[in-house]
């Protein structure tokens, strides 16, 4: 599991009659957990009980990995798959840049709008990555399975990039239907 670095809040929750606990709103906020979010749960050794937002995505992260290589590649362009909250496979740039590091707040919210998102030149550019000015999003084409919206496949330009093909724009739909028809197997 990796080590894991416990950081105390000082918040203190009693369990009620249920078995329920509520995970206090700052936390939740800090940790992108929505409602109806599914977390998993573990024990360690010491007693200690451990939630873990859960991603059925990152299941995937070899595919994905070997996905954005080959769209990459074809395309010559920065592209990545993420998951609800973060990048989890990326080709095209550097991996220290883009793999496991946060959507931004815009590109969360495209995701959440479960519509495809295509950059117009003149436009607004819209940071991808939390903390990153390098990365804009391009083309964000939303991955579905069950009628759940389980990340995206975003096609990324740097400062100076211009307009998508409707060829990438159709790339990248047809990745993001094929990793939502593997999230439903």
């Amino acid at each position: 599991m990796g080590e894991i670095v416990i950081k105390a809040t000082g918040i203190v929750r009693r369990i009620d009659e249920l078995g329920r606990v509520v995970i206090p709103k700052p936390i939740r906020r800090t940790m992108r957990i929505r409602e109806n979010d599914a977390l998993e749960i573990y024990t360690d050794k010491n007693g200690e009980i451990i939630f873990k937002k859960y991603s059925p995505m990152a299941e995937f992260a070899s595919y994905a990995a070997m996905l954005c290589d080959s769209l990459s590649e074809s395309t010559k362009r920065p592209v990545a798959i993420c998951d609800c909250d973060e990048v989890i496979a990326s080709s095209g740039a550097p991996e220290k840049e883009l793999l496991r590091r946060n959507v931004s707040e815009e590109l969360d919210m495209i995701i959440q709008s479960r519509q495809l998102y295509q950059y117009k030149a003149g436009g607004r550019k819209l940071p991808a990555i939390e903390d990153n000015e390098n990365y804009f999003v391009s083309i964000s084409a939303p991955i579905l399975a069950d009628g759940d919206i389980w990340g995206s496949v975003v096609f990324f330009i740097k400062e100076d990039g211009g307009e998508d093909t409707e060829v990438e724009q159709k790339l990248a739909q047809n990745a993001a239907a094929f990793l939502g028809k593997q999230v439903d197997i």
